[in-house]
């Protein structure tokens, strides 16, 4: 019985990573440095929300490695070694792998609608940390003249992890509003 859960999770969770990959491709708006608006993080959260902490994380990181290897000419913008390695971390494996946190989040609400969007949005804000920090120690070269590479990274990450925050949160209310039994194993 245990192999049967374990394959089940490992399936569900290669399913979230396909999915979360094609939305990841469909941009409702793209920053030319790199960044934008789709709903990818929506499966990543999901798995978590229905499968833990564990499996939501083991599902970003893959997500995250995936996309690092699909675009991985954005490491090689960074100068040297160490800023590679935090591109790697930073862009990457941390922003993807903390969208598994949700649950962490959820199930301290006793009002589930509620856990959802606070797990969803906390998410949200963890992705957001690792983009600015990315942008204010290692892309802060790009800042236009003027401007200090903290406050160029709160602004321009901001300006598409906002609403990739707000859509995420949205849209995982009303999937659980329409289909609760999506959120349980």
């Amino acid at each position: 019985m245990k192999t049967n859960s374990k394959s089940r999770l490992l399936v569900e969770g290669a399913l979230m990573i396909a999915l979360a990959t094609v939305l990841s491709y469909i941009k409702v708006f793209e920053l030319p440095q790199g960044g934008s608006i789709t709903l990818e993080m929506i499966p990543l959260v999901l798995m978590g929300l229905r499968n833990g902490t564990k499996w939501g994380c083991f599902t970003g990181f893959v997500h995250g490695v995936l996309q690092m290897m699909m675009g991985f000419e954005n490491v090689l913008y960074c100068a040297t070694l160490p800023a590679q390695i935090g591109c790697i971390l930073l862009d990457y494996v941390l922003a993807f792998t903390v969208l598994g946190l949700a649950p962490l989040v959820a199930e301290r609400f006793s009002n589930k609608t509620a856990g959802v969007a606070v797990g969803a949005a906390v998410c949200g804000v963890l992705r957001f940390v690792c983009s600015f920090l990315s942008g204010w120690l290692l892309w802060g070269s790009w800042a236009p003249e003027g401007m200090s590479a903290p406050v160029w990274s709160l602004v321009y990450n901001g300006s598409y992890m906002l609403p990739n925050t707000i859509l995420m949160v949205v849209v995982c209310l009303l999937l659980y509003k329409a289909a609760p039994k999506l959120f349980q194993k």
